[in-house]
């Protein structure tokens, strides 16, 4: 278990086994440096937007390689803390001097052109590459994992590392979400197993060169990048399989439509995963028992495993299953996979049970989830209903991009008239500018037409905690989704611990 290897590294020591431990960790960091032997001649690094969870993964494992790291962002948070602490310096504002003593400059497409560190960068000649490029540089002399999909990439990303961990291989680890298990999103280790989730939403995990490739589904997200063309996307995919050596696997979800469309063309060897009675990894006997899925996995020449996952819903089975899937290909062993699949706890803002409370008026559950997807949100939805049938399902929901928003509305209307009792904020908007009726009034408008829920639009989310105060009840599970700032108004709710006269003074 993750949490095991982290506490016996933190815990104190004997004088000489903190000299072993010393002398091991100075060999162990000497041979992962020897991997990259070109780099040796870059010395700092500045991440432009390291606040960022697929920014600051990477700035922490080579922060723990040894080098100079130094970033920017527009505000500190606990993981630009978490580097400060660790060695990094922060800057908070973009600012041209950042950059005056770095070697290369690491960008997120998120940065626009005309930052000022950029265009300081520019001037002196300094390398400015993207997030997947640096991402790559570090796959480059290991044997890397990516975990590629429109959903599931962070979740399944974090169980193929317990799994790892479990099996005392120690990877390296880059995930777009924190793995609660470790207490971080990354993690230098000292074998040559790299574990990457591989970002789809700019097409720049085509600079990826992995061993191994996870594809969990693909739908039609982030299509401006794509020209609006779903068969650019698909072909996108395609080619970024054909990244693999010919000696590599592509573990397919054979479950997804589209993943099952483009089989044919991957000329890599392919071990697919799922519920389908044709999947070479196939899920059986899928049950929910609260916190907890339970199931069977067949594998092909290989004895049934019986899994207790501890975390919910089939879309987590199917997580599992990719992981199990790239564990078995490993010839590791069933008692590692099956500690890791109980053991698990879980990524930050996955179905992260925040606690129960006594409001006042009863009791309620506080859940928060990352999922802006309509199908992401479907699956946390069916998750809740299957392990607490019981209870009223309350939402407060935060559309993210007005153009998802645009896009995707009849999905997101069908999808959120499905709880008990929504709650909607404006969208989150991820720096776009907004679009006429693509904005959460005009989503509960729409909803409130259908006739099923009466949904209740709050424009400013300092005042959700009396709106939520006046509906809470006895029993209820408080849901907030999204991938905004909605998961500071769940932590807000969570200190305020739900209760009705807390909230009503706000």
């Amino acid at each position: 278990m993750l949490t095991r290897w982290w506490r016996k590294r933190s815990s104190p020591l004997p004088n000489n086994e903190n000299r072993i431990m010393t002398i091991k960790h100075t060999q162990d960091l000497a041979q992962i440096r020897a991997m990259v032997p070109e780099m040796r001649r870059v010395k700092a690094i500045h991440f432009i937007g390291i606040g960022g969870a697929g920014m600051s993964g990477i700035a922490e494992v080579l922060l723990n390689e040894g080098y100079q790291i130094s970033g920017s962002d527009l505000a500190a948070n606990a993981v630009t803390d978490r580097l400060a602490d660790k060695g990094a310096t922060i800057f908070i504002g973009h600012e041209a001097h950042n950059v005056a003593h770095a070697s290369v400059v690491v960008v997120s497409t998120a940065i626009n052109e005309q930052n000022p560190e950029i265009q300081a960068a520019r001037e002196k000649r300094i390398p400015i590459v993207r997030r997947a490029e640096m991402l790559a540089e570090l796959m480059r002399f290991r044997h890397g994992i990516a975990v590629a999909g429109t959903h599931g990439k962070t979740t399944t990303t974090a169980l193929v590392t317990q799994i790892y961990s479990e099996a005392g291989l120690d990877p390296t680890f880059v995930n777009g979400g924190l793995v609660k298990s470790a207490g971080t999103n990354a993690r230098l280790g000292s074998s040559r197993i790299l574990i990457a989730e591989a970002d789809e939403s700019d097409a720049s995990f085509l600079h990826l060169q992995p061993m191994v490739t996870i594809v969990t589904n693909i739908e039609a997200d982030h299509m401006d990048t794509y020209g609006g063309d779903f068969e650019n996307l698909k072909q996108t995919f395609i080619d970024f399989l054909h990244n693999l050596p010919f000696y590599g696997q592509a573990i397919l979800c054979i479950d997804d439509p589209v993943i099952r469309e483009l089989i044919p063309r991957v000329s890599r060897q392919v071990i697919t995963y799922g519920f389908s009675e044709d999947a070479d990894v196939r899920i059986e006997n899928y049950r929910q028992n609260g916190q907890q899925g339970q199931f069977t996995v067949v594998r092909k020449g290989k004895a049934n495993l019986d899994i207790t996952l501890n975390i919910p819903g089939r879309h987590n089975a199917l997580n599992a299953a990719a992981a199990i899937a790239v564990a078995t290909e490993d010839d590791i062993r069933d008692e590692a996979i099956l500690r890791a699949m109980a053991n698990t706890q879980g990524t930050g803002r996955r179905f992260d049970h925040l606690g129960e409370f006594e409001t006042g008026n009863g009791v309620a559950m506080l859940v928060d989830d990352y999922g802006h997807h309509p199908t992401e949100v479907d699956v946390t939805i069916k998750a809740a209903r299957n392990g607490w049938a019981e209870k009223r399902l309350v939402m407060i929901f935060q559309p993210h991009r007005y153009t998802r928003t645009r896009d995707l509305y009849d999905d997101f209307a069908n999808v959120l008239e499905q709880v008990d009792v929504l709650i909607m904020l404006d969208v989150y908007a991820a720096g776009e500018k907004p679009i006429a009726g693509a904005d959460g009034r005009s989503l509960c408008r729409t909803i409130r037409s259908r006739g099923k829920i009466d949904p209740i639009f709050v424009p400013d989310s300092q005042t959700l905690p009396s709106v939520l105060a006046n509906i809470l009840q006895d029993g209820d599970l408080v849901l907030t989704q999204g991938a905004g700032d909605v998961g500071k108004v769940a932590r807000h709710l969570a200190a305020l611990e739900l209760n009705i006269g807390r909230m009503q003074q706000i």
